[in-house]
């Protein structure tokens, strides 16, 4: 015992005679100031920085989380005044706004920003928000922030060298927030549903065209987002912003929508399906943004502009605190209320907002390249123009919410996403025999080549029946009165645009295992014909009336095989069932 009172002793002592932090043995000049604007952070330099705060000053923790495909963890930083970073205790009196860096490393604004907007409130070189604490992922693609060079970025002007838009695997980790292909995007999740924020940035920067603006906001779409929170998206937050912005001189558009195209003709809003980040955090009710600065404005420019955005947007924050906190809790309880659930959209024709767009002159010339048309912008001619901005959406295809899903055991792979998404499952106990709605897939498009990693299905067609279906013991069941309910209906419904069965997860059920030889199914197909009167009347039908299927004898052995007992039920039949 004397020991250990001694040892403790020597403890206390040594941590008594340790210097006070001393800001002045530190120098938080990032490297985008010593460079007068004109290069970026390392990821090196980016983590150090950080670091350094956060060993300074007590309002901010750095924290590693899970893995990257770069063999690195994520870090996420925190910025709260009350020096408290227990999320469960921050949800309860702030609201969290999260800042995502360097998805697209090649366009890293957002990461010089917030390493100055980190360092600008600990200092108090700007007002501390009393409702807000922050967190920001300082470079999430970090196997394409290692990647670095100056080449890659064809249309942008700085910095001197920058990351790679891929990331240790190539993948885009802007598309892979619902398949989860990558551990960047699986410890994402895991970040995410930590922190459950309600506001989300994502920095990037913007192509497509030229105009005057080094600002443009994209906006989750608020039809999609829904209800208040749409609402207040649509008419509080975005013209909010839009002013405050307006007032310090940095004036912002929406996103231009557009390639190959003048911006003077009008555009529309983009959708971010749940592939992208913004897309994804609006399934769980986060109000989300991408930061889209100008590629051909200077990179001090970009980023000053950044930093400002992101000021303003904690100061909305700040000010409609208790707002955006009930306008969260209401949303959950009113979408369960529904008969329907949107699973995509599409733009509404019949409204519109007009924007007074401050672009340039462009006029169409022959490409002495190619001979044939482009378009050529004259910088020296700015102008300001009344055009059709079109920002309302309206559905396109819904769904009948059911009460539940259920989801074999065996396809762990889905699975394991849904847990990782914090979705409520619920294992049988034994096994049970249940009516269920089944979906047969009927038809499909996919792409021709691969994207992401995959190829993907879209305009998917079903038809469905009820069937007494057998369960294993360990199947689950997934109630849709829960949190993750809009994450639920968006993976789990094949005909939903970011569905797992679009991201191949159930392709197994698209090829056929059994099938016949001819010589012998002949005999037995004959028998069939010849003992079942009705069918033999649809078959000579659609031979009568289908030329192709006439002229095809396999193609009519084979339609005879699908109609008979032999044909197996799993083939073509979604894996995941309904319960109404």
């Amino acid at each position: 015992m004397l020991k250990m009172k001694n040892y403790i002793l020597l403890v206390l002592i040594i941590v008594a005679c340790e210097k006070p932090k001393n800001p002045a043995n530190y120098n938080f000049e990032t490297h985008f100031e010593t460079s007068n604007g004109l290069e970026t952070a390392t990821y090196q330099e980016t983590i150090t920085f950080y670091k350094n705060l956060a060993e300074v000053y007590n309002e901010i923790s750095i924290d590693s989380i899970g893995e990257t495909d770069a063999s690195k963890p994520l870090h996420i930083v925190t910025f709260n005044p009350d020096k408290e970073f227990d999320f469960n205790k921050i949800r309860e009196e702030k609201r969290i706004v999260f800042i995502n860096n360097g998805i697209h490393p090649g366009e890293p604004d957002g990461i010089d920003a917030t390493m100055l907007l980190y360092r600008d409130l600990v200092q108090g070189k700007i007002d501390i928000p009393k409702q807000v604490a922050l967190v920001t992922i300082p470079i999430y693609n970090i196997g394409g922030s290692l990647n670095r060079n100056s080449t890659s970025r064809t249309n942008q002007n700085g910095p001197i060298a920058y990351g790679f838009r891929g990331n240790s695997q190539n993948y885009d980790l802007n598309r892979d927030f619902i398949k989860c292909d990558t551990r960047n995007a699986k410890t994402f999740t895991k970040i995410f549903h930590k922190v459950k924020p309600d506001v989300f940035i994502d920095n990037h920067v913007s192509n497509g065209a030229n105009y005057q603006y080094t600002l443009t906001h994209l906006f989750t779409q608020h039809n999609k987002l829904g209800d208040k929170l749409g609402a207040y998206l649509h008419k509080e937050m975005v013209p909010t912003l839009e002013k405050k912005l307006a007032d310090k001189n940095w004036d912002i558009t929406p996103y231009v929508n557009i390639f190959n195209q003048v911006p003077e003709k009008g555009f529309s809003q983009f959708i971010d399906y749940p592939r992208y980040s913004t897309g994804y955090t609006t399934l769980f009710n986060t109000l989300g943004m991408m930061v889209e600065t100008h590629m051909l404005k200077p990179y001090k420019q970009r980023v000053e502009g950044t930093y400002e955005l992101m000021k303003s947007m904690i100061e909305i924050a700040e000010a409609d605190s208790e707002k955006i906190k009930n306008l969260r809790k209401e949303i959950p309880l009113l979408t369960h209320k529904r008969e329907k659930y949107v699973l995509d959209w599409e733009i509404d024709t019949t409204k519109f907002t007009t924007l007074n767009f401050k672009g340039f002159e462009a006029k169409v010339v022959t490409s002495s390249i190619t001979n044939f048309k482009r378009i050529k912008y004259d910088s020296t001619k700015p102008f300001t123009k009344k055009i059709k901005y079109q920002n309302y959406f309206t559905p396109k295809l819904e769904v009948k919410i059911p009460q539940a899903y259920i989801i074999p055991k065996s396809w762990y792979n889905a699975v394991e996403l849904l847990k990782l998404n914090q979705v409520e499952l619920q294992p049988l106990k034994s096994d049970t025999i249940i009516n269920v709605e089944t979906y047969k897939i009927e038809d499909y498009e996919t792409r021709s080549s691969p994207y992401e990693g995959h190829y993907l299905h879209y305009d998917v067609k079903i038809s469905k029946s009820y069937e007494n279906i057998e369960f294993s013991k360990g199947d689950l069941i997934v109630p849709t009165n829960q949190d993750a309910f809009r994450y639920i209906i968006a993976t789990l419904e094949p005909q939903a645009p970011d569905s797992f069965f679009n991201w191949n997860f159930f392709d197994t059920i698209l090829q056929q295992k059994e099938g016949f030889s001819p010589y012998v199914w002949e005999d037995k197909a004959l028998e069939l014909l010849q003992n079942n009167p009705k069918l033999n009347m649809e078959f000579i039908q659609r031979k009568t009336n289908n030329p192709e299927f006439r002229n095809n004898w396999y193609a009519q052995l084979d339609w005879l095989h699908k109609k008979s007992k032999h044909y197996e039920k799993a083939h073509l039949r979604y894996p995941v069932f309904r319960i109404e």
